[in-house]
């Protein structure tokens, strides 16, 4: 009797089938462990700055590549006394990978205290978005820290071919009115700012007019440049502060009065 031949593509199902055998693809996006880490740590941020007049809290930027910075960046914030909440400007992936995601995660889940992270254009890569919106949550969201508001936006409108409304000026213009009663302040926070290659800069000055109307706008926050700035531009007093990438290891310290705010650049 002929022995019967087994088809490759069988050969194929059945290695599929013993799930220890074989890796999961990098851009499958399988999360193992936490997820929507932005919504519970806001949760954390709002129910410890309630009635705060004053806070402070970090800005860091890009992260992808940089795992040992990250992590002494880590280690330098925790050493820090009163810091309310930390803020990753985004790009905590390099090409998408799930990985990535979940790498960058769990070192920042190390911070004693809550954060938040933004989406980065090269988080948009692959399947990028699809693990971020899983692992952090939505591109767009806010939060309430004592009687400030921060407006967080994705602004990656070249990741997007402009398919998309990028800014999002219906989540900006809601955002006004949204839980009005609640702040008197605001700050805006991005990963491009306008001017940037990845910003629409057709809608430039619209974005400028209209975060403006946000009550107080005390300044704005990006990351992306690898380079730290402090630039007002569109010389109407509204000064966007850059933080540089983890490679060049710094970050801003902000903290917000009642009357003012100051900001200082640490290096680690």
């Amino acid at each position: 009797m002929k022995k019967k031949k087994i088809s490759g593509f069988l050969i194929y199902l059945f290695l599929l089938s013993g799930c220890d055998m074989i890796d999961y693809h990098p851009y499958d996006v399988h999360i193992k462990g936490e997820t929507e880490v932005n919504a519970k740590n806001i949760k954390r941020i709002e129910a410890n700055c309630k009635d705060k007049t004053t806070i402070r809290f970090v800005a860091m930027g890009d992260s992808q590549r940089w795992y040992d910075e990250t992590e002494k960046c880590i280690s330098s914030i925790n050493q820090l006394k009163n810091i309310d909440f930390v803020i990753h400007g985004g790009d905590v992936s390099d090409f998408g990978v799930t990985s990535e995601f979940i790498w960058q995660r769990d070192l920042m889940n190390s911070l004693k205290v809550p954060y938040v992270v933004l989406l980065g254009n090269h988080d948009c890569l692959g399947t990028g978005r699809e693990a971020y919106t899983k692992i952090f949550g939505p591109a767009n969201f806010s939060f309430i820290a004592g009687n400030t508001k921060f407006v967080c936006l994705n602004t990656n409108a070249l990741e997007f071919d402009y398919s998309e409304p990028i800014p999002d000026f219906n989540f900006i213009e809601n955002q006004l009115t949204e839980r009005q009663d609640e702040f008197e302040k605001t700050v805006v926070a991005m990963h491009a700012r306008p001017g940037s290659d990845v910003f629409n800069n057709n809608v430039s000055k619209v974005f400028q007019r209209y975060i403006t109307q946000y009550p107080q706008l005390q300044f704005c926050l990006n990351a992306h440049d690898h380079r730290v700035s402090t630039d007002d531009l569109f010389d109407d007093g509204v000064i966007y502060y850059g933080s540089d990438c983890m490679k060049h290891r710094s970050y801003m310290l902000f903290t917000i009065t009642p009357d003012n705010y100051t900001y200082e650049l640490v290096n680690f």
